[in-house]
């Protein structure tokens, strides 16, 4: 008999955790499953490239209102979920100034959840398994009816409201929290001990298939020249964990040691005007050129000659493994989780996060064309898809074996 699966998630933008996902529903067996997927807005590029045999659940407009703007909530008819939002941001720019933490969008997301939750309608019916494929988790725990609640986690909880008594209830209401690395398990685990036997390593699922295919579309004509220039990457969200705001620096500094470099970043969010403007403190805007977003990012990947992910901190990126699978050489930076993203000078090098040593190490790759080969053979030798992974889903569906 078929176990039913609920996810719930926020929409299917552009982004490492709805890519993810997505490699995870196109890797279930639904001969063994059947899943219904909750989106609080039914947005994103991604939104037509869903499985058929996942069950899209209809929007609700309550939930809609978590992720419209708030005068569109008021205006919708949700001023209990709208005056929920603003209570979040009251409190959360109160105690991040007082505490002096810098997490502004995380903390505000989670008090949002926390103080909406109960202005929600239940979502679906009965569920063997609820999975909420990102946090905050309140939805989930308050708001859907399994006896299997997994939260997933894809960041470095050390670096994230730390010694948060309501992050501490929310988590403790999963019956298991996901993680997506070894790494962010060992932050998780360190951060709350008393969830250490609740918590476990599930890593991101990619369709190679589906990765593959959408890689060998063409790219605009336009974009990424072949005319001397040596084409560098990154993709991501515009926040601050992406340090997308030091690009241009550490670009003027490759240009200034001679390396005739064009760095290209695809994504969107509010850290662009600052971006912009470090792009012209920097004078280097023939250097460093914002795309914005784009619906299918792996021409990109494909035609680039490095990829970088100059990151602050992450859990486990997406896109380099991505990049990894379309067979490109990738640089990250020293973050918490380095470690556990590539194998240094096998299938990637880690530079440091600094602009100036971040630089150097850059340079050091461009000039050696035998190691940046290397990168490349490694990573066609590996296998980058993790689709064993759904197997520890199995497990807790089918605690005795059975199917």
């Amino acid at each position: 008999m078929k176990k039913k699966i609920l996810i719930l998630h926020t929409n299917m933008e552009l982004g490492g955790a709805e890519t993810s996902l997505l490699g995870l529903l196109w890797s279930l067996d639904y001969d063994r499953v059947s899943v219904d997927l909750f989106l609080y807005a039914h947005t994103g590029e991604l939104l037509p490239l869903l499985p058929d045999a996942v069950r899209l659940l209809p929007e609700q407009p309550a939930y809609r209102a978590l992720c419209d703007p708030i005068r569109t909530a008021i205006r919708q008819g949700h001023p209990v979920v709208a005056g929920a939002r603003l209570r979040a941001k009251l409190v959360t720019a109160v105690r991040n100034r007082k505490m002096h933490f810098r997490d502004y969008g995380h903390a505000l997301k989670q008090r949002t959840h926390a103080y909406a939750v109960r202005h929600l309608p239940r979502i679906g019916g009965d569920y063997d398994m609820a999975i909420s494929f990102i946090d905050p988790h309140w939805i989930m725990n308050r708001r859907t009816s399994a006896p299997v609640r997994l939260g997933w986690f894809h960041t470095d909880c050390a670096l994230i409201t730390p010694d948060n008594p309501l992050e501490e209830k929310m988590w403790s209401e999963c019956t298991h929290v996901v993680n997506v690395s070894e790494s962010c398990k060992a932050a998780f685990d360190a951060v709350h001990p008393a969830l250490t036997a609740r918590s476990f390593v599930m890593e991101n699922i990619l369709a190679k298939r589906f990765v593959e295919s959408r890689a060998e579309m063409p790219l605009p004509v336009d974009e990424m020249r072949r005319d001397g220039h040596i084409n560098l990457l990154s993709i991501g969200r515009f926040c601050e964990a992406k340090n997308f705001d030091n690009v241009p620096d550490i670009a003027r500094r490759l240009l200034a040691d001679g390396l005739p470099i064009r760095w290209y970043i695809i994504g969107y969010g509010g850290d662009e005007p600052l971006i912009r403007r470090r792009i012209a403190e920097a004078g280097t805007e023939d250097a460093v050129i914002l795309l914005g977003k784009r619906d299918n990012p792996y021409p990109y990947i494909r035609a680039c000659d490095l990829y970088v992910q100059p990151s602050r901190y992450e859990g486990k990126s997406v896109t380099v493994r991505e990049a990894q699978m379309l067979a490109r050489p990738v640089v990250i930076a020293r973050y918490a989780t380095s470690a556990s993203q590539l194998e240094d000078g096998a299938d990637g090098v880690i530079v440091p996060q600094d602009n100036a040593g971040c630089a150097a190490g850059i340079a050091a790759l461009l000039r050696d064309p035998a190691r940046m080969a290397h990168l490349c053979d490694t990573c066609r030798s590996r296998d980058y898809t993790n689709a064993a992974e759904a197997e520890k889903l199995y497990r807790l569906l089918f605690p005795d074996g059975e199917q």
